[in-house]
């Protein structure tokens, strides 16, 4: 073949890896908003808006211009997704082209290429391309609005930037690719930093280029310098540049007396000067490299320019502006994450330094200082009082390479650690009760009696009394492989090269891990047989298997370019580690996660994918020598693009298909319609927010509902943006001023009760939040006796709660003129609500609740999303809901929530709630051939049981046809096999028993009884040892079983109940090896099983 052949197919063949990928992508890509993060990126592209930190701005201007595309505002969701599968599908290219230019290198020195060997590189680049274009976290990324396809796509032409720099490094204006790579570099800062990990990569193409002669010392230097480079980009160059313009930002404003921004204005200047100068000077005075290096900071600046969208955006007061970076210093600490903890890599505290108090020598160190714009004085001021603002962490907690560091993780880390040993302060040696309290505990632990939860608890408590053992440096590193780095890289590696167990998140247990499809490979890599698998696992869409092929395929090419280049083998190992373990180890990851975290992890699955290409060439490079057809290449590519790329196809199109999926989207309309106009909905977090973030500004659908999320609602920033109004939305009702909850200022109030007496919540939220002396921290301890010299200001100056208990009064006739509650129902209002406040603290955000309720004076009607089930999250008012579809709005009606089902808040208006459920939009949830993701799923629990009891309210009231018509209308939209989830059909059946529908109940029964079944039947095949490992998997299943067929003991004939006890019973002596007609043993065995999990725990 000439060279100009392989060329044009080199093009067409790159092409149409491209045209595949696209096609793919786009057939199988989320139609609009999906869960996590995607409603917001979609939102902040589309309007320019500021969205979390870091930030990525140059991913939401790529957004916006692919949003001028939408015929309607609807089909924004969708070709904002399709940006992501644009990206995606131009990765593939990119990386075909990178494999060519990598396998040549490798047999660059035959002096000649043959057709065949050419038409063998390029099949090798088709099939390794491809490869990676189907995998399981790549194909993920790449059919919704997430940063991590555009920033796989900024990795992968950094790579093929670094491989034609490499090959043109010493011809004239060679150099041209690394100010191209130098822009790309300053690109990826607005879209995600993952790009910045192929610079390690990059510098070794360079080392390897340079140096001919290879010593330990210039190749340790060499990886070093690598290493550096990325740290002084990453760590140093950007937040510097930052810094310079917040300090002149400051200085000339707060100094000079010059206007907001004018220092930024100066500084701009000032920096292109500088520039401009540089560049002039060093190439006068022939200072090449100085000029080259110059240059390419340059150009990285000029990339890292898109952060100024940021500012800019923010000082329009756009809707969403999340931490409001609006001036310099601002986008320093957007930049810096300063809102989220920090974590410490090589030193710092453990998780046990929650339990040991303050550290002797530094109890404290300086907070970083907070500037404001103050507009009367035309100055930035410091509005925190920083000095000794943080609690320093306890010396004697902090080790080494400090992997377990997450109080918020503790439990799950003593899964590691182990119960920590503890002993009594010497001080407290002879309180006996103390003694007593701890003996009797630690035998508590010894019979097994305590599970991690339980130890965690007893350690906060009493913690101040006994010194506990922290973690040594050998549980961290164990930690740190077994789990950061085999459970958390590489469980998530195999998943795209091996198999998949299923979509449910992995907790150490028989969810998410990786399967080959092997029977026996997988019984012992799980630890249990694999063998009569219930049904549930084995339809489980993301139950993927791939045999081993993509890895072994991936391992005969990482083998062979060991072999044929080592520099190449060790620049493509660096690209390996940095892009996948490193960022596991930076990272420093807790147990557990919200959710899987693969999707970060896939520049290292790119780089396993070259070596797959490089496996194709290898083993047509092996078959050669023995067969010297020419159809070989094209045999052998054809053979393996349909054994790895086929198989990864075929078996991952199922679960990666979301083209008819819109549950995202239905709930937040569901959300936002359940809401009477002009209402004001608290909600939670990523997945009650987001979406109806989206809806809202992109859909324009219900822009009169005020959205507050309650976790932003502890920042000024946040408060200050809900205070605006915004749309048809009116801002929140609250007399709270900025200064009262400015940064660093009423972040929580201690409670320290003095009287039991019950406060108004105007005199309660007045005592809290005013500045009288008398009001203040200092003034109780002194007039308790207290030395407060030794108290730190912070403390001293702060309110405190004087009372746990807080009257709500009641404006009836505001109740009703505003439809909070209706003209029938007016009987039922109480005179006013008393609430009483958990816990040894109040936070911020739970002050401004209290601020809203106060000021609201049941004005606009007020909802909770439902999205957690703390006291706190309903300002201590979960006996005043009701439940209105699937939110929660406070109406002054008592209804008492059961101690024995605390998860049932709130009354229910039948006729209302009825009237909502039948106009739902469910976004195509009863669609068999949808595929319904683990989010999906798990909001059937909400679905299910709010229906549930809206259908035990409407039996109470007599109307049978509307109870089976939501009871059929549930069934239909959340499918048994489709949902799972059975816990909650129990009550189903019970409401068709009750509504006379027996055939539905029995088919219901049936299915649901089968699943039990089928699990036990598994189990029961399983060693004792597998059985006692999943005891309480078992005994769940016994329990929910039993509660089925308790369920029919009270509507069915004696035939059907007596049939279905003694199926019930032949199940239970599964596990006990009992004879059928052994029945008098039947009702001892469950208490076994109980006994055993006891014994276990």
């Amino acid at each position: 073949m000439a060279d100009f052949n392989f060329k044009k197919w080199n093009l067409i063949l790159g092409w149409l890896a491209f045209l595949i990928a696209f096609i793919t992508y786009s057939l199988t890509v989320e139609p609009t908003v999906s869960f996590w993060d995607a409603g917001e990126y979609i939102l902040t592209s589309s309007k320019l808006q500021v969205g979390h930190p870091p930030g990525a701005p140059f991913f939401q201007m790529m957004g916006a211009f692919f949003s001028i595309f939408a015929s309607e505002p609807s089909q924004i969701g969708l070709v904002i997704n399709m940006m992501s599968a644009t990206a995606s599908a131009f990765t593939i290219l990119f990386m075909f082209w990178s494999i060519v230019l990598l396998i040549k290198q490798v047999v660059k020195k035959d002096t000649k290429s043959s057709t065949t060997q050419n038409t063998a590189i390029l099949g090798a680049a088709f099939v390794g391309s491809l490869s990676f274009a189907f995998t399981d976290s790549f194909w993920f990324n790449a059919v919704e609005t997430e940063v991590y396809a555009m920033a796989t796509l900024i990795m992968a032409v950094l790579f093929y930037l670094g491989l034609r720099w490499g090959n043109d490094m010493f011809k004239p204006r060679g150099n041209k690719w690394l100010i191209l790579i130098s822009f790309v570099v300053g690109l990826s800062f607005g879209v995600h930093f993952m790009g910045l990990l192929t610079i390690p990569a990059i510098g070794l193409i360079y080392y390897f280029k340079n140096y001919k002669t290879i010593t330990a010392k210039n190749f340790i230097l060499a990886n070093l310098a690598g290493i550096a480079i990325l740290l002084f980009v990453f760590k140093l160059l950007a937040p510097n540049i930052l810094r310079y313009f917040s300090a002149l930002e400051i200085f000339f404003v707060n100094s000079v007396g010059l206007p907001f921004n004018s220092g930024s204005i100066i500084a701009l200047v000032l920096l292109v000067g500088f520039i401009f100068w540089g560049l002039n000077y060093t190439r006068k005075k022939g200072y090449i490299h100085l000029n080259t290096g110059l240059l390419c900071v340059t150009f990285i600046v000029v990339g890292f320019s898109s952060w100024l969208m940021l500012p800019i955006r923010a000082n329009a007061n756009v809707t969403v502006n999340e931490n409001n970076p609006s001036s310099a210093r601002e986008l320093l600490a957007y930049y810096n994450l300063e809102q989220y903890p920090k974590t410490h890599l090589f030193y710092g505290p453990q998780f046990t330094d929650q339990y040991a108090g303050l550290d002797e020598n530094q109890p404290y160190i300086d907070d970083k200082p907070k500037y404001e714009k103050d507009e009367k004085s035309g100055t930035y001021v410091i509005v925190n009082d920083y000095k000794d603002g943080l609690q320093n962490y306890n010396t004697e907690h902090a080790s080494l390479l400090p992997r377990m560091w997450s109080s918020e993780h503790a439990e799950n880390y003593m899964k590691y650690s182990g119960f920590l040993d503890f002993s009594i302060k010497t001080e407290y040696q002879m309180q006996n009760e103390l003694r007593s309290l701890v003996n009797s505990f630690k035998d508590s632990v010894e019979k097994g009696e305590v599970d991690y939860e339980d130890y965690h608890d007893f350690l906060k408590k009493y913690g101040r009394f006994i010194d506990i053992q922290k973690p040594s440096l050998l549980q961290n590193i164990y930690y740190l492989f077994d789990y950061q780095i085999g459970y958390m890289y590489w469980r998530y590696f195999m998943w795209n090269f091996t198999g998949r167990q299923d979509d449910v998140q992995g907790r150490l247990d028989l969810h998410g891990n990786w399967i080959s499809g092997i029977n026996a490979v997988d019984s012992y890599i799980l630890g249990v047989s694999q063998e009569n698998l219930p049904s549930d696992v084995l339809n489980n869409r993301a139950r993927n298997t791939y045999y081993f092929l993509p890895l072994l395929l991936g391992l005969i090419g990482l083998f062979f370019v060991f072999n044929r280049d080592k520099k190449l083998f060790w620049t493509m190992l660096v690209f390996f580690l940095f892009t996948g373990i490193a960022i596991q180890v930076y990272t420093n990851v807790r147990p557990f996660e919200p959710r899987e975290r693969d999707y970060s992890l896939v520049g290292s699955f790119y780089v396993f994918a070259l070596w797959i290409g490089f496996g194709v060439f290898a083993i047509y490079e092996k078959l050669r020598t023995y067969f010297k057809t020419p159809v070989l290449a094209p045999i052998v590519g054809l053979v393996y693009l349909i054994a790895v790329p086929g198989i990864l196809i075929s078996q991952n199109w199922d679960d990666h298909d979301r083209s008819g999926r819109e549950t995202a989207h239905a709930m937040a309309v569901q959300y936002l319609e359940a809401c009477d106009p002009n209402a004001i909905i608290f909600t939670i977090g990523d997945n009650d927010t987001f979406p109806l973030w989206y809806a809202q500004e992109i859909e324009g659908i219900r822009r009169d509902v005020r959205v507050v999320c309650t976790s932003l609602l502890n920042v000024d920033w946040y408060i200050d943006q809900m205070k605006r109004k915004a749309y048809d939305s009116d801002p929140i009702p609250s007399s709270l001023t900025h200064d009262q909850y400015k940064w660093g200022t009423r972040d929580y109030i201690i409670k320290e009760v003095i009287t039991q007496d019950t406060l108004d919540l105007d005199q309660f939220l007045g005592f809290i939040t005013n500045d009288d002396p008398r009001t203040k921290y200092k003034h109780i301890l002194e007039q308790q006796g207290y030395d407060t010299s030794g108290q730190r200001r912070q403390d001293l100056n702060a309110n405190y709660l004087p009372t746990e208990h807080v009257r709500i009064p009641v404006d009836k006739e505001s109740v009703l003129r505003n439809g909070i509650v209706k003209a029938k129902d007016s009987a039922l209002i109480v005179p006013h609500i008393d609430i009483k406040i958990n816990g040894s603290a109040i936070y911020k955000n739970r002050l401004l609740m209290l601020d809203i309720i106060a000021n609201n004076n049941w004005e606009r009607p007020i909802y909770f999303s439902g999205g957690a089930f703390g006291d706190d999250d309903y300002i201590w008012m979960k006996d005043y809901l009701q439940l209105d579809g699937l939110v929660y709005k406070l109406v002054p009606i008592k209804t008492t929530v059961a101690k024995n089902n605390p998860f049932d808040m709130g009354r229910i208006d039948a006729d209302k709630m009825y009237d909502m459920v039948m106009n739902w939009e469910w976004g195509n949830s009863g669609d068999p051939s949808m595929y319904h993701d683990i989010e999906t799923r798990k909001n059937s629990l909400t679905y299910r049981g709010n229906l549930a009891r809206l259908i035990e309210v409407l039996i109470q009231e007599g109307d049978f046809e509307k109870a089976e018509e939501i009871a059929d209308l549930a069934m239909a939209k959340m499918p048994v096999d489709l949902f799972g989830f059975y816990t909650l059909l129990e009550a189903y059946i019970g409401a068709y028993y009750e509504l006379k529908a027996i055939e539905k109940a029995r088919k219901l029964y049936s299915e649901v009884s089968g699943k039990y079944q089928e699990n036990l039947t598994y189990y029961s095949t399983l060693s004792e040892y597998n059985q006692s490992q999943y005891i309480q998997n078992i005994y769940n299943d016994i329990e929910r079983y039993r509660g089925l067929v308790d369920v029919t003991t009270v509507y069915e004939t004696e035939p059907f109940v007596k049939a279905e006890m003694e199926k019930f019973n032949s199940y239970l002596r599964l596990f006990t090896g009992e004879l059928e007609g052994d029945d008098e043993q039947a009702d001892q065995i469950e208490d076994e099983i109980e006994d055993t999990l006891q014994e276990l725990k």
